[in-house]
C-alpha cells in the first residue's frame, strides 16, 4: 500500500530518475535524497488525518471566515519544520515566498467564490506553507497540516512554488482530507491523487481565465526543468491524453487497465480523462460546470476513505442532475466521461 504523503512527484518517478546513469552523480544523488526525506512524513500525515476527523465533527468551533489566514515560513534549505516565520510575506523581496503567499491567498479566494467553501476544512482553516525547504528538494507536499515546497534542483525540476497547479493540487489533497478522506492506496488512492489534479487544474484555469477548449489540461508544466524539457517531457500528466509520451508520468487511461496495487499517481488516469472528457463536452468555465458537479460529490457524500471509483461516477452522475437538471448537457457529459474510460 502506498500511504505514504501526498506530494507532486511520485516515487517512482524519482527512483527512475535517482537510477538514470545519463545524470550526473549529483543529480541522482539529489534525486534519492528527496525520495528518502518524503518517506519520513507517513506518519505525521497519518496523525493529521485523524485530527481532520475530529475536527470535521466539531465545526461548530471555529469562526467563519471572508478568506483564511495565509502564513509563510521560510526552512532555510533546511528539514527544520515549520521554519522562521515570514512576517510580511505579501510583501517580501523574496519571489518565491511572494508568489506562494500571493497563490496560496487566491486558493483560498477560488474556493470561497466558487464553491462557497470557507477553506479547505471550511472552517476558515488557516492555511500554512513552508518554502525552500530542504536544499534542492524535488518535490512538494500536502502534509496533513500544512504545505511543503522545494526549490527543485534547477535541472530536473524548478522550483515547486512557481507552478499555480502545484500549490492548488496539494491544497486539494487538504481539501479530501476534510470531506471525503480518501485513504492513499489502489482505487480510493487513485482517486485522491485524480480530485488533486481537477481541483489544481481548474484553479490554474481560473487563474488565467482560459475556459476548457483553451486550457492545456497540462499539470506540472511549470515546474519541469530545463534537463527535463531537452528529453521531451513537457508536463507531469496531460489530463486529456494521460499515457502520452510527454508526459514524465504517464497514466492508464481506461479502468479495465488498472490493476490492485497500482501506485495512486498512477490510478488517477481514467478519472482524470473522464472529468476532462466531461468538461470539453460541456464547454465553458471547468469551474462552473463540471467542476462544481465533482465538488458536490465530495462535500456532500461525508466520510467514504475506501470509496472506488465507480462509486464516485455515481456520485458524481446524481449531483449533474441535481445540479443542472435530468437530461441537461452536463448529466451527459458526466456520463460520456465515465463511460469513455469504462465506468
Amino acid at each position: 500500500m502506498h500511504r505514504c504523503p501526498c506530494r507532486f512527484v511520485p516515487d517512482y518517478v524519482l527512483d527512475r530518475l535517482a537510477s538514470d546513469q545519463t545524470l550526473s552523480k549529483e543529480t541522482c544523488e539529489r534525486v534519492a535524497y528527496t525520495a528518502r526525506l518524503t518517506q519520513h512524513f507517513c506518519d505525521i500525515r497519518k496523525q493529521n488525518i485523524r485530527l481532520a476527523g475530529f475536527l470535521m465533527e466539531n465545526q461548530w468551533m471555529a469562526e467563519l471566515t471572508s478568506n483564511p489566514e495565509v502564513t509563510l515560513f521560510d526552512c532555510r534549505q533546511t528539514v527544520s519544520l515549520p521554519g522562521l516565520q515570514i512576517k510580511d510575506p505579501a510583501n517580501s523581496k523574496d519571489p518565491t515566498v511572494q508568489r506562494t503567499h500571493s497563490e496560496t491567498d487566491l486558493m483560498g479566494t477560488f474556493l470561497r467564490e466558487v464553491f462557497a467553501r470557507n477553506s479547505i476544512d471550511n472552517a476558515g482553516m488557516t492555511l500554512m506553507s513552508a518554502v525552500h525547504y530542504g536544499k534542492k528538494y524535488n518535490n512538494a507536499m500536502w502534509n496533513g497540516l500544512q504545505m511543503i515546497y522545494g526549490d527543485g534542483d534547477g535541472e530536473l525540476f524548478l522550483s515547486f512554488a512557481s507552478g499555480i497547479d502545484v500549490i492548488g493540487h496539494e491544497l486539494a489533497h487538504g481539501l479530501t482530507q476534510y470531506t471525503l478522506q480518501l485513504e492513499y492506496d489502489d482505487e480510493p488512492g487513485g482517486l485522491n491523487e485524480s480530485l488533486s489534479d481537477c481541483f489544481g487544474t481548474m484553479f490554474r484555469q481560473w487563474r488565467l481565465n482560459h475556459d476548457a477548449k483553451r486550457a492545456d489540461w497540462l499539470v506540472g508544466s511549470d515546474i519541469i526543468g530545463p534537463r527535463t524539457r531537452e528529453r521531451g517531457y513537457t508536463c507531469m500528466r496531460d489530463m486529456c491524453e494521460p499515457d502520452a509520451k510527454h508526459c514524465l508520468a504517464p497514466q492508464p487511461t481506461h479502468y479495465g487497465q488498472l490493476k490492485p496495487g497500482q501506485h495512486p499517481h498512477s490510478g488517477s488516469g481514467p478519472p482524470n480523462l473522464a472529468f476532462c472528457t466531461a468538461c470539453k463536452l460541456v464547454g465553458g468555465n471547468s469551474w462552473e460546470n463540471i467542476g462544481r458537479i465533482w465538488y458536490q460529490a465530495m462535500a456532500k457524500t461525508g466520510l467514504a476513505p475506501r470509496m472506488g471509483m465507480a462509486q464516485f461516477a455515481a456520485k458524481t452522475r446524481e449531483q449533474a442532475a441535481d445540479l443542472f437538471g435530468k437530461d441537461s448537457l452536463a448529466e451527459a457529459a458526466v456520463d460520456a466521461g465515465w463511460k469513455k474510460v469504462g465506468l
